[in-house]
């Protein structure tokens, strides 16, 4: 049985590669790379060597063979992924600007991933599980997911497991107020809540990230890890505020950075790593994710962390 279980999206990238090359014009693409914001978490999981397991759909095509053969060879359980005739496997068009901005055209709604049901969320699979991971793209795929990650966490908190949420729903596609709804049964629930310092805002209200995530603390979110990108991470619980400071890398590719981090600190606080400690671990899985093209194509094994922090401190 897993200890860490996500579920949501399963989708391929297809990327421009070089920057400066819009959408909208005749051009190249590299991939498919194997994605989603659930995947890439659940993937640096089973590459930290902790067992791990997926709850999604995907189409019977070969980009849905893609994400699930790479899922699987980095050792995550895929016994509960369904695979479906009717619906193709979600894809996602990345293209990235010399400002660091990136443009994404998503096929999600109409994709398997939007199949995703609380049927498909089976109360046995649950039972052993320590940590389960939510995230606010599969609250938005559709209202199917929605209600499939609200039945996990239900029964993942009976069972006493962890609840880790990353709130990455683009508030310019369902509206402020949407969002915040969309999120609310899951902030009640969760242990660990991993925002920018724009969602913060958007959940809260409060235009400063540093008041906003104070705020979440005292209406009883634990842990609140604020991501800042290369400007490192600042930890918020109610003992106060630590400021961990980014690893420097030579930055290829963005995407799944945050989904990196995330599973980094989850590892870590379940292998005993005090909050400031995970924080460090998982800043370093971040930094190491964006090294090489493709959202999933740089997560680092556990030894790789190790030599790569020592280097560091060398």
């Amino acid at each position: 049985m897993p200890q860490v279980l996500s579920l949501g999206e399963l989708l391929v990238e297809m990327m421009r590669p070089a920057v400066d090359q819009p959408l909208d014009e005749p051009g190249q693409f590299v991939g498919p790379f194997p994605s989603g914001a659930p995947a890439i978490f659940v993937d640096a999981v089973a590459r930290l060597g902790m067992s791990c397991g997926f709850i999604g759909v995907v189409g019977d095509d070969p980009f849905g063979r893609c994400v699930t053969r790479r899922l699987e060879a980095d050792g995550v359980d895929m016994c509960h992924v369904r695979v479906v005739s009717h619906r193709t496997t979600g894809i996602a068009f990345v293209s990235y600007r010399s400002d660091g901005s990136r443009q994404f055209l998503f096929h999600l709604p109409e994709s398997a991933a939007a199949l995703l049901s609380p049927e498909d969320v089976h109360e046995d699979y649950l039972r052993g599980v320590r940590a389960l991971h939510v995230t606010g793209s599969a609250l938005s795929v559709s209202e199917s997911s929605r209600e499939a990650c609200y039945r996990a966490i239900d029964l993942c908190k009976q069972y006493g497991a962890m609840v880790s949420f990353d709130p990455n729903i683009r508030p310019e596609l369902l509206g402020v107020n949407v969002v915040r709804t969309l999120c609310e049964p899951v902030l009640q629930s969760c242990d660990i809540l991993l925002p920018s310092g724009a969602e913060a805002a958007m959940l809260t209200g409060d235009a400063d990230e540093d008041t906003a995530c104070r705020a979440l603390v005292a209406r009883g979110v634990p842990i609140v890890v604020l991501k800042r990108g290369a400007r490192g991470c600042v930890v918020f619980t109610e003992q106060g505020r630590v400021e961990i400071p980014a690893y420097r890398v030579t930055e290829i590719d963005p995407t799944g950075a945050g989904d990196a981090f995330a599973g980094g600190f989850v590892v870590a606080l379940l292998r005993g790593m005090s909050v400031t400690e995970a924080a460090r671990f998982a800043s370093a899985i971040g930094a190491l994710a964006v090294t090489r093209q493709g959202p999933m194509e740089g997560l680092p094994t556990l030894a790789e962390v190790q030599t790569f922090m020592n280097s560091v401190q060398e």
